[in-house]
């Protein structure tokens, strides 16, 4: 937060937007991580079909490339021109609209999507409450977001981090910030958005199955912890959608 001073700019989207950060999602490993998060996201947008969505920060196209083929009315809000190019190479023409715009001054009348979607950002942005209160401001029913929760391996971020600079080679690796579940439903609370609904995606570290590339362990793994309800009661990271309760 800057307290007493001009709000900055916020660009956390422009690493995520681009291909080398892609490659993290590709293979069977990567793919597997994106169909999770896609079932996630379609899941807790279910009850609008055909929606208006607002996706802030997601020129990284995992979200709205899916949400397009969907009948969702996608617009992508990201921090500079370059966030749309990827977008621009996956999605149809027409499919989707793409705006340059300050992600802590969005310029869109209060409640003009019926919701606003956000993944990978809350864990990087500089300014958690003034950013939320954004999102919550342009959406009229819902807002969706992932963190990556303090639950599991995340209680041992710190020590988990360095391993996961070992084990991934990816030079777009960066430090990340955890929550507590509670700590991000009172920011959403004091912006009049309740009744929560969370995905938790995966038990094991995203780091280790990106490690051993074995699409088949990820499955297999993860499918187990799954089925014996650690990834419910421990999962990270979470897909969370919270409504406007007036």
């Amino acid at each position: 937060m800057n307290p007493g001073g001009p709000t900055l700019r916020e660009d956390a989207d422009l690493v995520t937007a681009g291909e080398a950060y892609a490659q993290r999602f590709a293979g069977p490993v990567g793919r597997h991580f994106l169909a999770v998060q896609t079932a996630a996201v379609l899941g807790l947008l279910a009850p609008w079909p055909g929606a208006s969505v607002l996706d802030v920060g997601g020129g990284h196209a995992q979200t709205a490339l899916p949400l397009a083929a969907a009948g969702y009315k996608i617009t992508v809000a990201g921090s500079s021109p370059e966030c749309g190019q990827r977008l621009a190479r996956l999605l149809e023409p027409g499919s989707y609209d793409f705006q340059a715009v300050d992600l802590m001054n969005l310029p869109f009348p209060a409640r003009a999507f019926d919701v606003v979607l956000s993944l990978r950002m809350l864990t990087h942005v500089a300014d958690l409450p003034g950013y939320l209160a954004q999102l919550c401001r342009a959406a009229d029913k819902a807002v969706v977001v992932d963190y990556p929760a303090k639950r599991g391996f995340n209680l041992a971020a710190g020590a988990l981090f360095r391993a996961k600079e070992s084990l991934d080679d990816n030079p777009h690796t960066r430090p990340f910030r955890s929550f507590w579940d509670q700590e991000v439903l009172e920011l959403f609370r004091a912006q009049g958005f309740g009744r929560p609904r969370l995905r938790r995606q995966h038990f094991l570290p995203m780091a280790l199955h990106r490690g051993l590339g074995w699409g088949g362990f990820t499955r297999a793994s993860e499918g187990l912890c799954r089925a014996l309800g650690l990834t419910v009661l421990l999962g990270s990271p979470v897909v969370l959608r919270v409504e406007r309760l007036a």
